[in-house]
């Protein structure tokens, strides 16, 4: 089967030069011009490979790279940037990439960069989304959205299971209310924080059976998932 790439590009130009190269090597590449159509696509299909611009609009590099972290620990993250300042570089890999290339570069070592990430992850696709995630007594599979409990199992709505997901990665921890509706909806605007609210309704009263969780609103700022040991 061949190695699915995300391939994320909003020069035109340089994001189908790309995709030419890495299409020839014998990847399969799908090409988005920002990142917002990045996280909708990444969302509904399976890669073994990202490759991000750092500067776009609409959802920079740095900001899609946290929400695809969020739904995928171990996938691969390259970054491509014009900008080569050491800060951009540590910002880069604070947020969960992989490798930083800096612009202007030579397809052979792009093609480098990518064979050692994916050497380094072993990767072969979309494996790590059979991952099963324990929230107290219930376990939460990533690969077909079931919340299973000892007294019933739920399959989940795909947005109900993208929301657990991101809240599940930082058990016990704030999660900013703007990062879950930029991560699930792409916008933060009032209609989608409102479905938002009645997603998290939802997703008490299914965990409502172990009494160590909870979902508590964080005023102002977000939500935490909460589980007592």
């Amino acid at each position: 089967m061949d190695v699915k790439i995300l391939l994320v590009e909003d020069d035109t130009n340089l994001g189908y030069v790309i995709k030419d190269q890495l299409t020839s090597k014998g990847y399969a590449v799908n090409l988005c011009i920002d990142g917002e159509i990045a996280l909708k696509t990444y969302k509904t299909d399976k890669f073994d490979l990202c490759i991000l611009d750092v500067m776009m609009p609409k959802l920079d590099g740095f900001s899609l790279a946290k929400s695809i972290r969020v739904l995928n620990k171990n996938i691969p993250i390259l970054f491509l940037s014009a900008r080569s300042m050491t800060e951009d570089r540590i910002e880069g890999f604070k947020v969960g990439g992989d490798d930083y290339l800096t612009k202007p570069f030579s397809m052979e070592e792009l093609q480098l960069r990518i064979n050692s990430l994916l050497r380094r992850s072993n990767t072969s696709p979309s494996n790590t989304e059979n991952e099963l995630i324990q929230i107290g007594e219930y376990y939460f599979s990533l690969e077909n959205f079931t919340l299973k409990h000892p007294n019933f199992t739920k399959t989940l709505t795909r947005k109900e299971a993208e929301i657990l997901t991101i809240l599940s990665a930082q058990i016990n921890k704030v999660v900013e209310r703007d990062f879950v509706l930029k991560s699930v909806w792409g916008q933060t605007d009032y209609f989608v924080g409102r479905s938002l609210d009645v997603f998290v309704t939802k997703l008490r009263k299914y965990l409502s059976e172990d009494k160590n969780i909870q979902i508590s609103n964080i005023h102002g700022i977000g939500f935490k998932l909460e589980v007592k040991q």
